[in-house]
């Protein structure tokens, strides 16, 4: 019998081209106002007679976080351990995405995939304990994908921003000393489901482009694929764009685990760039 496949925050940026990724398959696809992650019987009713589960459900809200940092270990911590231990219970293998935000952004080489984690973030601590969570409740079965700088077709982001700034003014700055790998969602589902299709070990995965970069280059690179003036751009630093939730200044991550699976990590991020507007991600 085919695999059954369940998506957790399916209404989310990832979780539609996760959806979208395992077309003509037996899917579930549950948004936020379907499946509250924090309900530990919910989420078992949920899982129940599932193969795999994807956990894409987050709080993201990475500014909210520093005020709010209950209500997002509720979501990023306990919620992805209700998941993992409803997948644990039947035997269901446990996708879990997480993200760069768990190192404190201080290396001057790619984050290894056994780097202590160390978030300086409400945010970034939430997600590394349901990273840990995780692990203990389903250490078999479990995948942990950390993912950084994503942007897509579905919900805000960057590269959005970028266009959407393109279409309001005539300049604006962009910070040049946070360095990164902006990865196309879309090439994180595909990636994602690869990882299961080929039943690779369990353990921890970096689910980010080759390849890095800063946010000027990046966003550069966003007009460029739009046919508009990459010049409008200038340069600038964070010192001008003080936030509540520090940022990791450096946010590259290794991609060892891939090749000790006999996988392929996801391509350089300016060929995902090129392809998301190829394929229409930005119309």
């Amino acid at each position: 019998m085919a695999s059954r496949y369940l998506v957790a925050g399916a209404s989310g940026m990832l979780g539609r081209d996760l959806v979208s990724a395992l077309d003509g398959r037996r899917v579930t696809a549950l948004g936020r106002s379907e499946l509250d992650v924090t309900d530990a019987a919910a989420v078992a009713a949920a899982v129940a007679g599932h193969d795999v589960v994807f956990n894409a459900a987050a709080y993201t809200r990475v500014d909210d976080a520093e005020t709010h940092e209950a209500d997002a270990y509720a979501v990023n911590a306990v919620g992805a351990e209700n998941l993992a231990s409803a997948a644990a219970a039947i035997g269901a293998r446990m996708v879990q995405v997480s993200t760069d935000y768990v190192f404190d952004g201080s290396a001057t080489a790619p984050y290894a995939e056994d780097s202590e984690l160390h978030p300086i973030s409400a945010y970034g601590r939430t997600k590394a304990a349901g990273e840990r969570m995780v692990r203990a409740a389903h250490p078999a079965g479990s995948y942990i994908v950390r993912t950084a700088w994503l942007y897509g077709e579905h919900g805000p982001n960057f590269a959005k921003t970028m266009l959407a700034l393109a279409a309001q003014r005539e300049t604006w700055s962009v910070v040049t000393d946070q360095v990164g790998q902006p990865t196309w969602s879309r090439d994180l589902a595909a990636k994602l489901v690869e990882l299961v299709d080929t039943d690779a070990p369990a353990g921890i995965y970096h689910g980010t482009s080759s390849g890095q970069t800063n946010w000027y280059t990046f966003a550069r690179a966003v007009l460029e694929q739009a046919g508009l003036d990459p010049d409008r751009i200038t340069e600038t630093d964070s010192s001008g764009f003080v936030r509540p939730a520090p940022r990791p200044a450096y946010s590259v991550l290794g991609h060892a685990g891939w090749e000790r699976s006999g996988l392929a990590p996801i391509r350089h991020w300016r060929e995902g760039l090129s392809s998301a507007f190829v394929q229409g991600a930005f119309r």
